[in-house]
């Protein structure tokens, strides 16, 4: 992609445009930053980016004046590709790509990506953490939290990017080819954004779109859907299972996590690893298998793996008082996540949650409470939405609230000693938080002032 000299657009302001902004200028674009929010001020975002930047904000409405003068957009990931901006501009014929594809243009090295509707941060924190004991240049970027587009530059061809890809940045790659990918699972989620399950699967799946037969694909068997992806995909596909041996690729087997391409080895026992729970032990065998395609040495993986205490805002012991053990998984941004989220609980729970309204269904949720929800606290635009599904399962020990403060201290008055405070809302934050992070920690502020 020749950008130099060009006149560049970047949709939306946020972490991936101010990224994709300071790539595009230190390559000679001539850069237009775009935000539809108008409430925004220029200002504030002059000071996200570099000193001397000669880039033009604009904010508010899309005009047709500066359709005329676009050469090349870069949406956001938040960016729907279906909005009457983005559809005038394909109908312009202006060349339409995301800060991923951007990234991956001017980026150096190999690149290994993860995809998957739950346990991608999980997964691409562990293979991280695996790779750096291996290269000297890694680096952790994505969906994460770090812009691929802000560490691009800083790559070199013995760099190894391990990348964290979600539905809204793979909708919009074209050349992008990682060494290795995986697609832990498909559920349910986005399909605001999406629409049907079908498109937000195809988003998904684009992640090995380029891939050829010298590069490597890991799925997970027990989801029939990327088993299915297996037998079309021109990687080679490596698979894992949490429930049965197979002939060739990482399982479980009698507590251990054994790998067979085509030897087997038996990498660790579950009883040696800090996360627990199946989903964590699937969070493993994809980094794990992942690891071993590229040739890292066993006793490297297992040294990685053993030592690895899990992420931020997924099921995170937070602290215990009066003998009620809090737990943050604010992660739990969906209800099959948040279903992971309770089913880790080994006592008495008063679960907070509710949230933006991303389409979902609640049901199979609220099912998986299995008698261990004392109480369920619930805020947020889907709080009478989860309700309605609650009362539907049988399930009445609820109570609507108003705001996050109010939620987390109601947990704590109704708590027991020996019993848990859960936040896992099944929700995204929008609405209430800038991202799923910041609720995290203020609900880690509010627990640790108690």
């Amino acid at each position: 992609m020749e950008v130099s000299g060009k006149s560049v657009l970047v949709f939306g302001s946020g972490i991936s445009g101010i990224g994709a902004v300071k790539l595009l200028e230190k390559h000679g674009a001539k850069v237009i930053l775009y935000d539809g929010n108008d409430k925004l001020r220029k200002e504030e975002i002059k000071e996200k980016l570099q000193e001397g930047s000669e880039i033009e904000i604009v904010i508010g409405a899309f005009s047709g004046e500066l359709l005329e003068r676009i050469e090349i957009a870069v949406l956001s990931p938040g960016v729907p590709t279906d909005i009457p901006a983005v559809v005038a501009m394909r109908e312009r014929g202006i060349e339409i790509t995301g800060e991923v594809e951007l990234a991956y243009e001017f980026g150096k090295g190999d690149v290994l990506a993860i995809t998957g509707t739950n346990g991608k941060t999980t997964t691409t924190t562990l293979l991280g953490e695996i790779m750096r004991g291996y290269k000297d240049e890694v680096f952790v970027v994505g969906n994460i939290g770090n812009p691929y587009t802000v560490a691009a530059d800083e790559m070199t061809d013995e760099s190894v990017a391990v990348a964290e890809m979600s539905s809204f940045q793979l909708e919009t790659i074209t050349d992008f080819r990682p060494k290795v990918s995986a697609i832990l699972n498909f559920t349910p989620d986005h399909l605001n954004r999406h629409h049907t399950m079908e498109d937000y699967v195809n988003a998904k799946k684009n992640i090995a779109k380029n891939q050829t037969s010298s590069d490597y694909c890991i799925l997970n068997y027990e989801d029939a859907r990327t088993r299915e992806f297996g037998e079309k995909t021109a990687a080679k596909v490596l698979y894992f299972s949490s429930k049965r041996k197979i002939e060739q690729g990482i399982y479980l087997e009698d507590g251990k996590i054994i790998y067979k391409n085509p030897d087997e080895i038996v990498v660790c026992g579950v009883d040696e690893l800090k996360l627990l729970g199946v989903h964590n032990y699937e969070n493993y065998m994809a980094a794990i298998g992942m690891a071993a395609v590229y040739g890292v040495p066993f006793d490297i993986i297992r040294r990685a793996v053993k030592a690895f205490k899990g992420v931020e805002h997924r099921i995170e012991f937070v602290t215990e008082k009066g003998g009620v053990a809090y737990y943050n998984d604010s992660k739990g941004t969906n209800p099959d996540a948040a279903v992971k989220g309770i089913q880790a609980m080994n006592r008495t729970t008063v679960l907070i949650g509710g949230g933006y309204d991303k389409d979902s269904n609640y049901t199979e949720w609220i099912q998986s409470f299995d008698g261990k929800v004392k109480k369920l606290i619930l805020l947020g635009q889907t709080k009478e939405k989860i309700a309605r599904d609650a009362d539907k399962c049988g399930f009445h020990d609820y109570v609507l609230v108003d705001t996050f403060e109010e939620a987390v201290l109601l947990a704590a008055k109704t708590a027991s000693a020996g019993e848990a405070v859960l936040l896992s809302p099944a929700c995204a934050s929008w609405g209430m938080f800038p991202n799923y992070e910041v609720r995290g920690r203020v609900f880690k502020e509010i627990v640790n002032s108690l």
